[in-house]
C-alpha cells in the first residue's frame, strides 16, 4: 500500500522548495528575454551591400516628387526654342526610333531618300500639318514651327540628306520694343 502513495509525490515537497522554484523559473525566463532582445538589437537590419539608412538616400527618399526632373516656366516668359535632337529625343524618336505605322526609322537612308528628294519644303510641311498616320507636329502641338523643322532636318541629315538649319525669325515682342526707340530719336 506504500508503494501506491509515493508514486504521486514530487521534487517539491516544501513551501520553501515551492518559492524556489517559482523564482528559478522566472529568473530563466527573464535571462532569456534579455538574451532573446540583445540578439535582435545588435544585428544590423539591412541587406547585405545596403546603404539605405544612409543620409543621402534617406533624403532622395523623403524629397518631392515634383523636384525630380521638373523644372519650372515662367509662362509669360519667352520661349526658348529646342534643337532638333531635343525635339527627336522627346517627340519623334516614339515613332521614328522603331518605325511605326510606316515612319520612316532614324538613319535609314532607303526610307528617307524619297522624302529628302521631295525637297525641304514638302518634307517641313508634312512634319507641320501631319501625313498618313503621322499626327501634325508629331502629336505635340506646344511645338513652334521652327522646332519642328530642326527636328526635320536633323533627322533627314542622318539620313544622308543635306538640309540647312533653319532660321529663327526674329521675335516680335523685340521689334515691337525696337520702333519706339526709333521714334523717340526722331
Amino acid at each position: 500500500m506504500s508503494d501506491t502513495h509515493n508514486e504521486h509525490e514530487s521534487v517539491i515537497r516544501t513551501p520553501k522548495q515551492l518559492v524556489i522554484a517559482v523564482i528559478g523559473f522566472f529568473a530563466i525566463v527573464i535571462f532569456g528575454i534579455v538574451l532573446l532582445v540583445q540578439f535582435v538589437t545588435t544585428t544590423k537590419l539591412t541587406g547585405a551591400g545596403s546603404n539605405s539608412q544612409a543620409p543621402e538616400e534617406i533624403a532622395t527618399r523623403i524629397a518631392p516628387v515634383a523636384d525630380d526632373g521638373y523644372t519650372l516656366k515662367d509662362a509669360n516668359g519667352p520661349k526658348v526654342l529646342q534643337t532638333g535632337e531635343a525635339i527627336y529625343t522627346s517627340t519623334c524618336a516614339a515613332c521614328h526610333g522603331a518605325g511605326v505605322a510606316g515612319a520612316p526609322k532614324f538613319g535609314d537612308a532607303g526610307a528617307w531618300s524619297a522624302r529628302i528628294s521631295q525637297g525641304y519644303d514638302t518634307v517641313v510641311k508634312h512634319a507641320l500639318e501631319g501625313l498618313r498616320a503621322m499626327p501634325a507636329k508629331g502629336g505635340n502641338p506646344d511645338l513652334d514651327d521652327v522646332e519642328v523643322a530642326r527636328a526635320v532636318v536633323w533627322m533627314a541629315n542622318h539620313a544622308g540628306g543635306k538640309f540647312k538649319e533653319p532660321e529663327v525669325p526674329a521675335a516680335p515682342a523685340a521689334a515691337a520694343a525696337a520702333e519706339p526707340a526709333k521714334d523717340a530719336a526722331k
